[in-house]
């Protein structure tokens, strides 16, 4: 029996391995969400006696009546969405166009240029040099102090590097023949053939944007705090109730308000994720085995 025959006979059990921990962690990942919306929806009264499991007890809003009538939360969330938006679309813009060039081995400078890339993913200023180099250009307390200082990632500008790497350079050279230049080659053949690599990326840095709270604390002024900011203030001023409180009423109303509060951060970003799913894999492998 040779070996590829074993291989098909054990193919089955294999399938049977890979779906059991496939499920596994299907269920390590929903069962938790579950219960934090079961949580969000119940009266305090069934979570104070433990009665809340994976569906809502005494059924009721007023955990998210109290989340969205906390002052300036419509207008964080809309910072938030500015915040994700443009600078989701800026760092894709500046990292396409310095990947482009850093794909290129042919380049005068290239390896150099690339050592600089690698060395700064694991040495960087620190917050108090980057917070004087705001300052110094007078970001601080503008959404520029947002938009720009995170507009290039390393380790994505690496995947959109090696994603360039495995485009032939035929097409570069017959696109040149037709006449067009650098600039028209990356627009009209290699931004076409990138639309993978940009939804993992573009997944990756509106996450970074969506989640960010801490650069906001130190970098903006309160009316522009984004959402998640704001809902850690939230979570701060309940939990500081909640331990006033003990173990009473105040307490229950407290995990129901966090619970309401976690639904309402991460159900946005969850939603956007089936929609870029395919590519996000392709491009995950992609910028991990090229290169």
């Amino acid at each position: 029996m040779n070996r590829s025959t074993r291989i098909k006979e054990k193919s089955p059990v294999l399938d049977a391995l890979i779906w059991l921990v496939m499920l596994l962690v299907l269920l390590a990942c929903i069962v938790p969400f579950l219960y934090i919306i079961a949580m969000s929806f119940s009266s305090s009264r069934a979570i104070l006696n433990n009665r809340v499991s994976l569906w809502p007890v005494g059924f009721n809003t007023e955990a998210y009546r109290q989340v969205f009538a906390y002052p300036n939360f419509f207008r964080a969330y809309r910072n938030t969405l500015f915040y994700t938006g443009f600078g989701t679309l800026i760092a894709l813009t500046m990292m396409v166009i310095f990947a482009y060039p850093l794909s290129k081995s042919r380049l005068k400078g290239q390896p150099i240029v690339m050592k600089m890339v690698v060395f700064s993913m694991f040495f960087g200023g620190g917050l108090v040099p980057n917070y004087l180099l705001l300052t110094s250009l007078r970001l601080t307390g503008t959404v520029f102090a947002m938009l720009l200082p995170f507009a290039i990632n390393q380790f994505n500008l690496i995947i959109l590097i090696n994603f360039i790497k495995t485009i032939p350079d035929e097409l570069e050279e017959a696109a040149r023949i037709d006449g067009l230049n650098y600039f028209g080659i990356l627009v009209r053949i290699i931004l076409p053939l990138l639309t993978a690599a940009i939804a993992t990326v573009g997944l990756y840095t509106a996450v970074f944007f969506w989640n960010d709270w801490f650069y906001s604390l130190i970098y903006l002024k309160s009316d522009q705090y984004p959402v998640m900011l704001l809902l850690r203030n939230i979570v701060n001023g309940t939990t500081m109730v909640g331990e006033a409180g003990g173990v009473g009423e105040n307490a229950s109303v407290a995990i129901a308000i966090k619970s309401a509060v976690i639904i309402t951060s991460t159900l946005p970003i969850i939603l956007l994720y089936p929609f870029l799913q395919k590519y996000f894999v392709k491009g995950m492998l992609v910028g991990a085995v090229k290169g």
